[in-house]
């Protein structure tokens, strides 16, 4: 008689199979830690390009027009709001709508986020649906432009950074006094001529420096609930802070920025390079 032998084959125990599993999850969240990784340098690397394209493209607005523009407001459709030349008025060349609010270093005023970065006037290519410039995180590109000045050789008249004709006449030993970029936000004080970053070691910039800022919320997007020092850069005054990205455990809380800015030796070079100012 034919023996038949049956074989039995022996499976995976519930013990191999977590242990399988378990490997598979850890090698898939460490690709896609990695991904994010990847993801997050490139987005972060990518602002950082567009943040100086930005403020070449703002020199070069300055070389053709004798002045730095205004900022755009979220309702401008990335145009900078400001008082145009013609018909010469006593407000022409200011950062001012009609109703009439200024806006020279951002904020919100009734319920209008100021600040932005005027994409149309200056030929900024990569903007959302509605004009406006965007980072590489798909938020919009910030920026202040100084308004007052001081040490002037004598007498003058504001605006002075955003309108040509004060620009000439002023002449080039205006310095800007408001802007002023710190490290921290802890101890500033950003009440219109006497900005300060407090303690001296919280300088980044000395005042006299700086006349216009450009700048990313960053990643967060925050408008404040990232920390205090997040929170200095849209609240519409003269003090900008900027620093090493910081978790969301900071002392300051999370901050994730990246800025720019023009100093105003480099306008006034460019400008008298270009002829525009003797």
């Amino acid at each position: 008689m034919q023996e038949f032998h049956i074989r039995r084959f022996r499976g995976f125990t519930l013990t191999e199979l977590a242990v399988v599993f378990t490997i598979i999850s850890l090698l898939l969240a460490a690709g896609m830690y990695t991904l994010s990784a990847q993801t997050e340098q490139r987005n972060f690397e990518e602002t950082r390009r567009r943040l100086e394209a930005a403020r070449e493209l703002l020199l070069g607005f300055a070389i053709v027009n004798g002045r730095l523009p205004c900022p755009a407001r979220d309702n401008s459709a990335g145009d900078e709001v400001r008082i145009p030349d013609t018909p010469l008025t006593a407000n022409s060349g200011k950062c001012q709508d009609s109703v009439p609010v200024e806006d020279y270093y951002g904020g919100v005023a009734g319920g209008v986020t100021g600040g932005l970065l005027p994409a149309r006037s200056i030929g900024f290519q990569i903007v959302d649906a509605n004009g406006f410039a965007l980072d590489g995180y798909g938020n919009r590109i910030r920026y202040a432009v100084e308004k007052f000045v001081i040490d002037c050789a004598g007498p003058s008249s504001i605006p002075h950074f955003t309108y040509a004709p004060n620009m000439r006449t002023n002449g080039i030993t205006c310095l800007p006094r408001d802007l002023l970029l710190c490290k921290s936000a802890a101890g500033v004080n950003g009440t219109p001529g006497a900005t300060s970053c407090g303690a001296g070691g919280n300088v980044l910039t000395n005042k006299k420096v700086v006349v216009a800022v450009v700048y990313s919320i960053g990643k967060n997007g925050a408008t404040g609930s990232g920390g205090i020092d997040e929170a200095a850069n849209v609240n519409g005054d003269g003090v900008f802070v900027w620093h090493t990205p910081a978790p969301a455990g900071a002392a300051n809380g999370e901050f994730d920025d990246q800025m720019t800015w023009i100093a105003v030796g480099e306008l006034y070079g460019k400008l008298i390079a270009a002829g525009v100012l003797p």
